[in-house]
């Protein structure tokens, strides 16, 4: 019991760390820096916003990543950190995404570099024993593990579209892979220390990034938070009960579905619309989800509110997936189902807002 006391407030002390450092760099930058991450005034042209912002506040993510990173390994001991090879390749993998976003913010990458480096990340998991074990045949697992990451980078880049939207989905997420893995083996582990300080970083941006926001994350921050994302997801998500022999591809399938429902949603919304207009799925535009809640008469506000509702559903449906729902249920399809009627709803606003 006093491990535990202890434990929570050696958390508290991170995640007040985290915030309190996010809101001293995003103060710092937004003093500073101006139009970092507006590279021409053509952008304004995809960007849903009207105003000019700095989009840089993906460094105090970067910056309260190694931070907490550095202070565990000096607080906790130094073998957990620098002798794990699975943290060492997320750090390798965090770092080359907050440099491709970097680069994105300030020069506009070609959509073949990120691509390269996007695989380059999911290959390094791999190599570093992070890839997913779901099924029987490894190349198979390999396939998806890059696939994943390639997917979440570009899905959570995509969803970065309006004030506040990317921070609630991230945060939700994160709040869900705490809530599925730390009940059973990892209170005491580094990965919770490094959930938690990320978790810090981004309610600290969230006073910066809510509505009317004085800055967004830019690619620098959806990049980093793709593949912080990708990690952990495969990690806690994906292996959910693989250890235990208390899985199957189904109801892992399920879990990582719900938990990601909101930006595959989002992507899944705007890439089918835009094939179906012969438009390329990349290129920024005002027609995402989010954006479709706004032609019905939401105000930006309200749009981000309703998806703190949907981040909170989906945090409430993979804790019962995770933890009560059995692995060969019925009650999984329900869940597909619950994805699909979202999906359905968005394709209804957006017929109707094109009749308008």
């Amino acid at each position: 019991m006093r491990q535990s006391v202890e434990s929570l407030t050696d958390l508290a002390v991170f995640f007040g760390g985290a915030f309190a450092l996010s809101i001293v760099i995003n103060s710092f930058i937004l003093r500073f820096v101006r139009t970092l991450g507006i590279r021409n005034q053509s952008e304004m042209t995809i960007r849903w916003s009207n105003q000019s912002k700095p989009a840089v506040g993906g460094i105090s993510f970067y910056i309260s990543y190694l931070m907490g990173f550095m202070f565990y390994a000096i607080l906790f001991g130094q073998q957990d950190v620098f002798q794990n090879s699975e943290l060492l390749g997320l750090f390798i993998t965090i770092t080359l995404a907050f440099l491709l976003g970097l680069s994105d913010d300030a020069y506009d990458t070609k959509p073949l570099i990120k691509l390269g480096i996007q695989i380059l990340c999911g290959v390094i998991l791999i190599l570093t024993g992070s890839a997913v074990e779901l099924f029987q045949a490894n190349w198979i697992n390999n396939l998806v593990t890059v696939i994943w990451v390639v997917g979440i980078m570009n899905s959570i880049n995509m969803l970065d579209n309006m004030d506040g939207i990317t921070t609630i989905a991230s945060i939700f997420i994160i709040l869900t892979i705490i809530g599925i893995s730390v009940p059973f083996h990892m209170f005491n582990n580094v990965e919770i220390f490094l959930l938690i300080t990320v978790l810090g970083a981004l309610c600290g941006f969230m006073i910066f990034n809510w509505n009317p926001s004085k800055m967004f994350m830019g690619d620098t921050g959806s990049q980093f938070l793709g593949m912080f994302l990708a990690f952990f997801s495969i990690k806690f998500l994906w292996n959910a009960g693989i250890d235990q022999g208390n899985y199957s591809v189904f109801s892992n399938f399920t879990l990582v579905l719900v938990a990601f429902s909101v930006p595959l949603i989002d992507t899944t919304f705007v890439t089918v619309r835009r094939l179906l207009k012969r438009e390329k799925p990349w290129v920024g535009g005002k027609d995402h989800s989010t954006h479709m809640l706004s032609y019905k008469g939401l105000s930006d506000r309200q749009v981000a509110w309703v998806f703190i509702a949907l981040g909170m559903i989906a945090l409430l449906l993979s804790l019962n997936i995770a933890k009560y729902i059995p692995k060969d249920s019925l009650l999984l399809v329900s869940m597909w189902f619950y994805v699909a009627l979202l999906l359905v709803i968005f394709f209804s606003f957006a017929r109707s807002a094109r009749k308008k």
